[in-house]
């Protein structure tokens, strides 16, 4: 009884669904599909090492540039303004770590530069090791458009307790790639695709602002009727 109570169990599972011949679907990449797409000049990560390929994502480094906030310069954040003077750019070398206190919030810059193609998406995440001390890689942004091109801004925060030393070329993230169904049709960077941040090489501050300074759509004009014209009568002549 207990083997047809099974039987019947692994009957009412749907089959997953099969891919239609030329059909593309959605995949995770592995290593060796990493590989391949590397070796092709397809996907670049540069500067590339065998050693951090992981069996379904790339480990990246930390570089050598932080945008460090200075809270006290203004009493709040517009995200209508520029606030490219509410951080200061610094610089760590191979011997001095740049120390995260607890709380404390700065932009990084992966070492690594990496390109997509149209049919590829990246998803940047922190390292298990490194979240378990208390380090957060990104608040929002981990997600890598089709198209990109640039090194990858990291939003470091630290919710230990205690400081935490960050060295340059640390692995301090991985970033793995799903295939598309399809290509983009508008790829980061491409024409109409609004790229605030193609092309960046270091730790780029907010351009949120933006937004707020699009063009906006231009409404058609509405002709306004012309009054009616009344015609006078002309007065009686002589008679």
């Amino acid at each position: 009884m207990l083997r047809l109570r099974q039987a019947v169990r692994i009957a009412s599972i749907p089959a997953t669904r099969q891919a239609r011949p030329g059909e593309q679907t959605t995949s995770v990449l592995s290593d060796r599909d990493i590989r391949a797409e590397i070796e092709s000049g397809r996907l670049v990560i540069d500067p590339w090492e065998e050693r951090y390929l992981q069996p379904a994502s790339v480990d990246l480094r930390l570089g050598r540039e932080f945008r460090v906030f200075r809270n006290y310069r203004l009493p709040y954040i517009d995200v209508k303004q520029e606030m490219s003077h509410l951080t200061d750019l610094e610089q760590i070398d191979e011997v001095n770590p740049f120390i995260l206190h607890p709380g404390e919030f700065v932009l990084a810059v992966t070492l690594e530069r990496v390109e997509l193609p149209a049919d590829l998406v990246g998803r940047l995440d922190g390292k298990s090791s490194l979240g378990r001390l208390g380090l957060i890689v990104h608040s929002t942004a981990g997600f890598v458009d089709p198209g990109f091109q640039g090194r990858l801004t990291l939003e470091l925060t630290n919710i230990a307790n205690l400081p935490i030393t960050l060295y340059y070329e640390m692995p301090v993230s991985q970033i793995s790639f799903v295939r598309l169904s399809s290509p983009a049709e508008r790829p980061y960077g491409g024409k109409g695709s609004n790229a605030k941040y193609q092309g960046q090489e270091g730790p780029e501050p907010s351009r949120y602002y933006l937004n707020f300074r699009q063009p906006m759509p231009s409404r058609p004009t509405r002709r306004q009727p012309r009054p009616e014209r009344r015609h006078r009568r002309k007065p009686p002549g002589p008679a």
